[in-house]
């Protein structure tokens, strides 16, 4: 026999958390009173007519929406279907139980079934809870008798006397179902919702629902599996009593989970005690420490300013007495009316002294000391700091690192971090980062919350070092902060451009990607044949590539990466007008792409750059940057080449005339040069033999999660 005071959890709705009223089956077999379906759709309503504030969430005093539940009322708004204004006009909403998404359909709450079974259980346990309160007869002159029976068919309450009078013998009420008093009148048919005058006579195995023989035929089931009910019922109990069974079987493991878990409940509250303990006995520490500090500081205070009283009012004493007929001067007024001139040589002799020195003090005025008391001014900004971190610390909380290879700073910042161990106990991250600057003593961190490993940042100025860290959280429990690490953003804004695969370009010696983000320059058949064609002593020419967009004005940043094997590759920027020069060269006398002199032969390295040149660049290759000729650079070859940085980029300031060849890694300027920014200017490379150019990809928020998927 099943105690029903012991089952009531099971009775409860989730959303009013009061006993089922009308209780309706989701399609995700959870229960829902009728009426609280209804508050919740018309919450939803007007939190969204509201956008979304929390003063709408208390629309109803029955319900209350979870914090995960508003989190999806963007999403659900965009999914509702209109009704009239009778009705809510969201059919989607979470499931109070379960939280998934609960999509009602066209029909919306009249296309759910009314669970009569657990009706009728919350029924009986009512009937247990009050079972001194009678259920009172319906029709009864007042004052109305207490109810012997009820009509399951009248869905009404009687007295014997009231129930012969409405159930005579004879007729067809008298064959009329009762049972004893109770509440609870429920159908004895039930209906299909989907068709009113239909009842469900099959059992839906795919939606594990009642359906009716026209829902199989030509409604929503109509391709589903499906069963009689009488199967069914017998399938479902079966199944239900050998879990139940299993479970009643099982009853002493329950049990011994019970007192561990009874255990653990009191170990709780003893571990909980002693923290507090713990940490009110730390925070009294840091209170001692404190009230000591301010103790001293407040003595420290208090004797300065009594000194400095000391020697202001002795001061003003001092002053007193110059006044006429007063102190030192009324002294030096007596000592005048001396007519003896030995006693008043005698006395006069210090006294002048003294008098001397008052009127020097008087024409050098100055405070015997200081009023203001800006030397005891107490600095607690790193204190400060410190305290906002502090937090409960465990050793077990891995302090999480931050990946330098793989975080970079392009159009975005992407900053990775990993933790040392072979498992990340961390449940979320907290990242700061702050801008560098030398005025400011005290920086100002900009948090982030993070559930992943990676970060995309997009708000960070242009030439201009941050400083990032991170920390891993569980729960209230923190790791310490990781160590910091610098990154610097680009000289100016990051220019996007693709490899301009119509202009010039030599598709029998460049090689793009699909993507026109790389370009191959393969030392192959037609290579050969064109040294064959070139006098004694000359080299082939470069093969030059532009980028697809120009640059008219301002400030513009690019990176690219180099092939370690890259034999000889020439980067810079190349101007409109000159464009056509680059390519057609007439001074070529093999083919268009081929000219004597490439400028890649000693004489010419040694050369001074010129406006003449149809392009500005500078010389790559054999993991060797060539920083060029110029009048300031000194005559020593080998103090001019450099090793080749892992991603070099290109800053051209067109209003300044002005372009740079950066350490895009470090963000530093490795040579700068003029350049003549008259036309369109565009990115150039040219390439030679084994070589190959990639452009550096630009940092989305979509990268970052690729990023942290690997």
């Amino acid at each position: 026999k099943v105690t029903i005071k012991g089952i009531e959890r099971e009775l409860i709705c989730p959303a009013c958390k009061e006993l089922f009223t009308h209780p309706l089956i989701l399609p995700c077999q959870h229960n829902v009173c009728h009426k609280c379906v209804k508050e919740i759709l018309f919450a939803f309503e007007d939190t969204f007519a509201d956008g979304g504030s929390e003063s709408s969430n208390q629309s109803s005093p029955r319900i209350k929406i979870s914090s995960s539940s508003m989190d999806r009322i963007d999403r659900i708004s965009r999914s509702g279907t209109k009704r009239n204004s009778l009705t809510p006009r969201s059919s989607l909403f979470p499931c109070p139980g379960c939280q998934r998404d609960i999509d009602l359909g066209e029909r919306g709450i009249n296309g759910l079934f009314r669970n009569f079974t657990l009706e009728t259980i919350v029924e009986r346990y009512r009937q247990a809870a009050r079972a001194a309160i009678a259920i009172m007869c319906d029709f009864c002159k007042p004052p109305p008798q207490e109810s012997t029976k009820s009509c399951m068919d009248c869905s009404a309450s009687y007295c014997n006397e009231c129930f012969k009078i409405h159930h005579p013998w004879g007729t067809v009420k008298a064959q009329h179902e009762y049972v004893g008093p109770t509440t609870n009148f429920r159908p004895k048919i039930l209906m299909c919702p989907e068709h009113e005058m239909e009842r469900v006579n099959m059992y839906c195995e795919l939606c594990r629902r009642p359906v009716c023989h026209l829902c199989k035929l030509g409604g929503c089931h109509a391709n589903h599996r499906v069963t009689t009910m009488s199967t069914a019922y017998k399938t479902l109990k079966e199944k239900l009593s050998k879990d139940i069974e299993y479970l009643i079987s099982k009853e002493g493991q329950v049990k011994a989970h019970i007192t561990q878990l009874d255990l653990l409940l009191q170990e709780t509250e003893c571990n909980s005690e002693r923290a507090k303990e713990a940490a009110s006995q730390s925070f009294e520490k840091l209170y001692y420490v404190l009230e000591e500090k301010k103790s001293a500081a407040l003595k420290a205070i208090e004797a300065s300013k009594n000194l400095r009283l000391e020697k202001l009012q002795t001061q003003a004493e001092e002053y007193q007495g110059l006044l006429e007929n007063n102190g030192l001067v009324g002294y030096a007024q007596e000592v005048l009316k001396e007519t003896d001139p030995s006693f008043f040589v005698q006395t006069a002799k210090q006294l002048h002294v003294r008098i001397q020195k008052a009127t020097e003090s008087l024409k050098n005025f100055r405070p015997a000391a200081e009023t203001t008391f800006e030397d005891f001014v107490v600095d607690i900004a790193k204190q400060e700091d410190i305290l906002g971190d502090l937090a409960f610390h465990s050793n077990g909380l891995e302090t999480p690192e931050i990946n330098e290879e793989q975080s970079r700073v392009y159009n975005k910042a992407l900053i990775s971090w990993e933790c040392p161990g072979k498992t990340d106990s961390a449940d979320t991250y907290v990242l700061e980062y702050h801008k560098l600057n030398r005025e400011e003593e005290s920086a100002t961190w900009q948090e982030i919350k993070v559930c992943s490993k990676s970060k995309v940042i997009s708000d960070l100025d242009d030439n201009s070092s941050y400083a990032f860290r991170v920390r891993g959280y569980k729960g209230s429990i923190c790791s310490p902060w990781s160590q910091e690490v610098i990154l610097h953003t680009p000289p100016a804004p990051v220019f996007s451009f693709l490899f301009d695969d119509k202009c010039g370009y030599n598709s029998e010696h460049l090689l793009l990607n699909p993507g026109r983000t790389s370009v191959e320059s393969r030392a192959g058949f037609s290579l050969l044949l064109g040294s064959e064609r070139m006098q004694v002593g000359c080299y082939t020419t470069l093969d030059y590539i532009i980028g697809d967009t120009g640059i008219a004005k301002g400030k513009h940043f690019w990176a690219f990466h180099v092939e370690a094997y890259s034999y000889l590759v020439k980067v810079g920027v190349v101007s409109s007008s000159k464009i056509q020069k680059l390519f057609h060269n007439t001074q070529d006398v093999t083919s268009p792409r081929y000219e004597q002199d490439s400028g890649h032969d000693s004489g010419s390295e040694d050369a001074f750059f010129d406006s003449s040149q149809p392009v500005t660049l500078v010389t790559l290759g054999m993991k060797k940057f060539f920083i060029p000729m110029t009048p300031a650079s000194p005559k020593d070859p080998a103090s001019r080449i450099l090793p080749l940085p892992s991603c070099l980029g290109i800053c051209l300031d067109c209003d300044k005339g002005k372009v740079g060849f950066y350490d895009a890694g470090r963000m530093k300027c490795l040579y700068e040069s003029k350049v003549d920014c008259s036309g369109m200017m565009y990115p150039a490379f040219a390439l030679m033999g084994g070589a190959a150019v990639h452009l550096e990809e630009a940092v989305t928020a979509k990268y970052g999660e690729y990023h942290d998927d690997i």
